[in-house]
């Protein structure tokens, strides 16, 4: 467990940096509230993080229920929130746009106690398998677990994408797993069975039962995620600094895409800002083309018609 940095938040400042950048009034209200709320209990914490972090010992054992609440909304240092908070930025602009304020919240709300009972079944199981019980003491702390729901949902709504990972691309059918791997390995001090716990919630929502669990709990809160053929273009990190890449693709996806670039421009490099407004200026000049060809055949074609019917008396010879 890192213990939080005195004196200036770096991670903060880019943070907040970051969210003026895209400007407050483009983050939908859900969206804010969670970044506002993260910010707010890492500068206010309720408890330190040792009495706020997850385990199967003080959660299940110690009836130290509150955990789950505190959990996700409590972050090791400045850094493990800016990571976080930008991967949520980028999420939440996408995913509440798509499915609704109201629904994401609920979304939000489910994943973020869910993934921590998840990680609880997940922590336990390992521990009675391997016969470890160091995994029961194992504290965990942080929102990345919902971050990887919310991972799973979006690479559903966006099917045929692709993540760039370490400089490679990867189908978005296996980003999440991936990227579960690489955090494992280059960050050894993060939570696995966190994460895990996230892609299981996602999966559950996007594959399984939970989907239909929550409508049926619920008959106010309208969802509505399937678009197929439609793919977006974000940036997001995740708790190590990964983006995440969803270039246009496949026939006719440019013309699908509501691009919005006052939104998406914050948190790219110059060159990939300069990249995107080339391709787009190329694409608008093509597409202009196109439609002074099409506009010229069509005067033509209504020429010779109003021609042929033009009465012979009428018609004029040089």
């Amino acid at each position: 467990m890192h213990r939080r940095s005195r004196g200036v938040n770096i991670g903060l400042l880019l943070l907040l940096s970051q969210i003026f950048q895209v400007g407050i009034n483009n983050v939908p209200p859900v969206t804010l509230a969670t970044l506002a709320l993260n910010i707010w209990f890492f500068l206010n914490p309720l408890k330190p993080l040792l009495s706020s972090c997850l385990s199967v010992e003080k959660c299940y054992y110690q009836k130290d229920w509150q955990r789950l609440l505190l959990s996700p909304l409590h972050h090791a240092d400045d850094w493990h929130l800016y990571f976080n908070m930008v991967s949520m930025l980028w999420k939440g602009i996408h995913l509440e746009r798509r499915l609704g304020s109201r629904w994401f919240a609920y979304i939000i709300v489910t994943f973020s106690l869910l993934t921590g009972v998840v990680y609880l079944f997940l922590e336990f199981a390992l521990a009675e398998f391997l016969n470890e019980p160091d995994f029961k003491r194992n504290c965990a702390v942080g929102f990345s677990g919902v971050l990887f729901a919310l991972k799973v949902l979006n690479n559903h709504c966006c099917p045929g994408g692709f993540v760039n990972v370490l400089g490679f691309p990867v189908s978005n059918r296996f980003a999440c797993w991936v990227e579960l791997l690489a955090i494992h390995f280059i960050s050894p001090g993060t939570s696995f069975a966190g994460h895990l716990a996230g892609i299981l919630v996602g999966l559950m929502y996007t594959h399984g039962p939970l989907k239909k669990i929550m409508e049926l709990c619920t008959g106010i809160f309208p969802s509505n995620i399937d678009y197929p053929g439609q793919q977006y273009y974000f940036n997001s990190s995740g708790y190590s600094g990964y983006q995440d890449y969803y270039p246009y693709g496949g026939r006719g996806a440019y013309e699908d895409v509501p691009r919005n670039y006052d939104t998406y421009t914050a948190g790219l490099s110059e060159e990939e800002q300069l990249e995107r407004a080339l391709r787009a200026s190329l694409l608008d000049q093509g597409n202009l083309v196109k439609w002074k060809r099409e506009k010229e055949k069509i005067r033509r074609r209504e020429l010779r018609r109003n021609q042929q019917k033009q009465p012979l008396s009428e018609l004029t010879c040089c």
